[in-house]
């Protein structure tokens, strides 16, 4: 298997099959472009970053949610917002403190002395894309206001539902849990995430560019002086996810999909393996993967190669593994080696 985009461990897998070879389609072609000029595009803000704009491209076509982790600095948020504008789409950010209450991201009832009646107001969730900035630093009560959120695109108030627009995606930032004024995020909440990913200090190349912007005047808050622009619309936003999730699936392939998730469950360093809605979530990804690469089926590679970030926040290890220094990554990197690879 071929490096990872997103960090993924190498893995050793078959050859795609010949009819599972990229090919060119016309209205997918084009689809495909519009993806890539977004990337184009959140590349004039941020430099050395391109997995995790992969990343965020593939939340966004498999309709999923991304959470990115990384110490202060390293740019997650500016690389959301830099997402978003290239997107064209609504964007609301919450900064998420120790005091925001669930009412203050989903709305709540206010009563109108005009009318002598309470009406709903809107929280910041009502958008396309919410950046939920440092998630984890407030406490689970607040993180659970957007459960429903991310899981039926709706929130329900006094009775009534209200749908998100569409498209909708959440993208979090937090900072690593051992950092001062954290809280760990409950396992329900992990699970709304399609993809985690570990977002690391730049190497020296591009830590010289980013200061070579800088010293040239780029300002991270004038996105629009920087020349980002949006490349693409929502209505196209939207036929790539529905030729995304078109892209076929063979019986062997989904079988490999459940005897990796058999696997976790399996495994003596685990405590908790993954679900199906896990299992579910890395199909979803692979398409994805597989769609941006012009494959009209999923290989056992491109599952491969998102197993790690889709997987890593969904497993809980046994308190001896942590001891002993056992990490999720290296969990799952041996799961991919013991699990027979269908052919």
């Amino acid at each position: 298997m071929t490096d990872s985009p997103l960090g993924a461990p190498d893995s050793t897998a078959p050859a795609a099959p010949a009819s599972a070879a990229p090919r060119p389609d016309g209205d997918d072609a084009a689809l495909r472009q519009a993806m890539h000029r977004v990337r184009t595009e959140v590349g004039k803000a941020v430099v050395g970053q391109d997995g995790t704009i992969t990343g965020l491209l593939i939340a966004l076509l498999a309709r999923g949610h991304l959470l990115l982790e990384g110490v202060p600095g390293v740019a997650k948020t500016l690389l959301v917002r830099s997402f978003s504008r290239a997107l064209g789409l609504d964007t609301r950010r919450v900064q998420f403190t120790p005091d925001l209450m669930p009412g203050d991201v989903t709305g709540s009832l206010v009563y109108d002395a005009r009318s002598g009646e309470f009406e709903f107001r809107a929280g910041p969730v009502f958008t396309h894309v919410l950046l939920a900035d440092e998630i984890n630093r407030t406490p689970p009560k607040t993180q659970a206001a957007l459960l429903e959120a991310m899981e039926e695109r709706q929130v329900s108030s006094d009775g009534v539902s209200r749908p998100l627009p569409d498209p909708f995606l959440v993208a979090a930032t937090q900072n690593p849990v051992e950092h001062e004024g954290t809280y760990t995020l409950p396992e329900a909440q992990l699970d709304r995430f399609l993809l985690k990913l570990v977002v690391d200090l730049p190497g020296r190349d591009a830590e010289v560019d980013v200061l070579r912007r800088h010293a040239g005047g780029f300002d991270p808050r004038r996105l629009g002086e920087a020349g980002v622009d949006a490349v693409i619309t929502p209505a196209e936003i939207l036929a790539a996810q529905r030729a995304a999730a078109s892209v076929a699936v063979a019986d062997d392939v989904l079988g490999y999909v459940v005897d990796l998730a058999r696997a976790t469950r399996q495994s003596p360093s685990v405590l908790l393996g993954v679900s199906p809605r896990a299992s579910t979530g890395l199909l979803a990804a692979a398409k994805a993967w597989a769609w941006l690469g012009g494959y009209p089926a999923i290989t056992p590679d491109h599952v491969q190669t998102m197993l790690v970030p889709v997987w890593r926040h969904r497993i809980r290890l046994r308190t001896e593994a942590e001891i002993e220094g056992v990490s999720v990554d290296a969990v799952l990197t041996s799961v991919l080696q013991q699990t027979r690879v269908p052919l």
